[in-house]
């Protein structure tokens, strides 16, 4: 999968991994993915209400022994 930028939240706890996305996701043109990596177990909840409230798509997220990748593509 193409993506525009990758962005390591990795060791940060809730609400970092999703204001440094919030950041990201402002910096980039609608359509454009990006690749992010956490380990906060919070964050399959945080990044999944984020995408509902904010029309954001989460093409595909997976689980690595406690590394979470998302894809995700600007509205």
């Amino acid at each position: 999968m193409e993506c525009y930028r990758e962005l390591d939240t990795s060791g940060l706890n809730c609400p970092l991994p999703l204001l440094r996305l919030k950041k990201a996701l402002s910096e980039m043109k609608s359509g454009e993915v990006i690749h992010v990596i956490a380990t906060d177990p919070a964050s399959i909840l945080d990044f999944g209400v984020f995408a509902e409230q904010t029309g954001n798509v989460i093409l595909r997220h997976k689980e690595d022994d406690g590394v979470f990748h998302y894809w995700v593509r600007k509205k």
